[in-house]
């Protein structure tokens, strides 16, 4: 009889590690082996994704009608309609610390910490408090070969916002921090993040580490990063793959079959993108005028390219925890490429409450909910043992401000989505008191992953109705 697989079974080849995804060989009670006497998980780790989104939503289009299970979607609401039972709407959540001083930069760090944000042209950062994706990775990360990955799409803006009320513009380009004073840099390059997860060797991830393009993608480590090893990581780890294909059950030959072909849709994808910039980053030149080096010029190819990672980073257990930024606060992002728009998003969030502005907000509003539900219908159909790999997570989505134009604190935009291996009972809308932290929710994410915490940031509870 086989032995069962070891859960952190790699595949591997000169220069690559491949995690592999949930097998039944590593689970006795679902492969039909004996088992083993420890070390191995029974059942899928639950997943904690949080996700980002500048400038608010436009309220009256966000809020849906009804209460709990027979609550109707919203304008915002209907892209997400194949989801409704994945999801609940969560409503008058706030972040008392991050009211009034500015409309934007203190409220971002704040987002995952509920912590005070010191108001500093960036020589003395200090946000209140670790945010809660970092103390998953504090608690939990040794668990994985990166303890968390952090994801968006926006270079960290520098410089302080003098009209702004002087706050340095790092606080609006991070929504993660290891501890109160240090942003975790969050990586934008397609190809850069997927390295991170798979490339092992000499400059990579596993030891001294890529560069993070976060910062910065005009450092010349990017494009030698970028450009150093063009080879597939599946091409690498192919004989390794074909070994272990002999070994397993035909379901498992299956679901492996299935996740090298993911692995390589999203390689395939990623050098698809990059192929008006692919001689460019070959040759080293950084001077051609072009958003930024390694990224595709369309953005909702970007932005799908970084989600689809942030799936495989989950499906393959090389990360429990995740943070991705649809945009840094303020983002200046023009979505001309949506029919009716044109100019900077941050611009066009401050409507006036006029009607052509309101209308053209809100399509924006509603190309982030199409991409919310792209990421969760992704995660939703991947099967993982008795369920999907969205019914092992959990996933935050929201905003730091209800509307862009009015900058309002109450009641912010939040969105939690996943089963959380059956903590919740998704499909609601879920209406707490006026004014309820949003750390209680955070400490009950917290909690479902396992992390004990009588408090967390100004929480005052367990937010327990979820």
């Amino acid at each position: 009889m086989v032995a069962p697989l070891p859960r952190r079974t790699f595949l591997r080849g000169a220069g690559a590690a491949l995690a592999l995804p949930w097998l039944g060989a590593m689970n006795p009670a679902l492969g039909g082996y004996r088992a083993p006497t420890g070390g191995r998980l029974a059942t899928p780790p639950l997943r904690s994704a949080f996700l980002f989104k500048p400038n608010g939503m436009r309220p009256d289009q966000w809020t849906p009608a009804g209460d709990g299970e027979q609550y109707e979607l919203s304008p915002l609401l209907k892209p997400l309609a194949g989801m409704k039972e994945n999801f609940s709407v969560l409503e008058n959540l706030w972040n008392e610390q991050a009211v009034g001083r500015n409309g934007h930069w203190p409220k971002i760090p704040a987002y995952l910490s509920g912590g005070y944000v010191v108001r500093t042209s960036g020589r003395d950062l200090d946000m209140g408090g670790q945010t809660a994706d970092q103390v998953l990775a504090q608690e939990l990360g040794d668990r994985t070969p990166l303890p968390s990955l952090e994801l968006g799409v926006d270079e960290a803006y520098s410089g302080v916002d003098n009209i702004g009320g002087g706050f340095t513009r790092i606080y609006g380009s991070h929504i993660a921090w290891r501890d109160r004073h240090t942003p975790v840099p969050k990586e934008i390059v397609p190809r850069l993040a997927f390295d991170r997860l798979f490339r092992t060797g000499p400059g990579s991830p596993r030891q001294s580490g890529p560069p993070v393009s976060g910062f910065t993608t005009k450092q010349p480590a990017v494009a030698e990063s970028l450009a150093t090893d063009d080879t597939s990581v599946l091409d690498l780890v192919l004989d390794d793959a074909k070994d272990l294909r002999r070994k397993v059950g035909v379901e498992d030959r299956s679901k492996l079959d299935e996740y090298l072909t993911s692995v390589r849709s999203v390689e395939t994808r990623i050098a698809n993108a990059l192929k008006p910039q692919k001689r460019w980053i070959n040759e080293g030149r950084f001077d051609v005028p072009r958003p930024g080096p390694g990224i595709p010029e369309d953005f909702t190819e970007h932005t799908r390219l970084m989600l689809d990672v942030l799936v495989l980073a989950f499906w393959t257990d090389t990360t429990r925890v995740a943070t991705y930024m649809f945009g840094n606060a303020q983002t200046g992002r023009n979505f001309s490429f949506l029919d009716g728009v044109s100019g900077s998003y941050h611009s066009l969030s401050h409507h006036k409450n006029e009607p052509k502005g309101i209308e053209t907000y809100v399509k924006i509003n509603a190309w982030h909910s199409v991409q919310l539900a792209y990421l969760l219908e992704k995660m939703k159909g991947l099967k993982e043992a008795d369920g999907t790999l969205l019914d092992h997570s959990q996933v935050l989505f929201g905003c730091t401000i209800k509307d862009g134009n009015a900058h309002q604190e109450h009641d912010l935009p939040i969105l939690l989505a996943g089963g959380g291996n059956g903590a919740y009972r998704p499909g609601r809308r879920v209406r707490f008191e006026k004014d309820t932290p949003l750390c209680n929710v955070l400490l009950r994410m917290l909690k479902t992953a396992g992390v004990e915490r009588d408090a967390f940031g100004d929480s005052t509870a367990v937010a327990e109705n979820l």
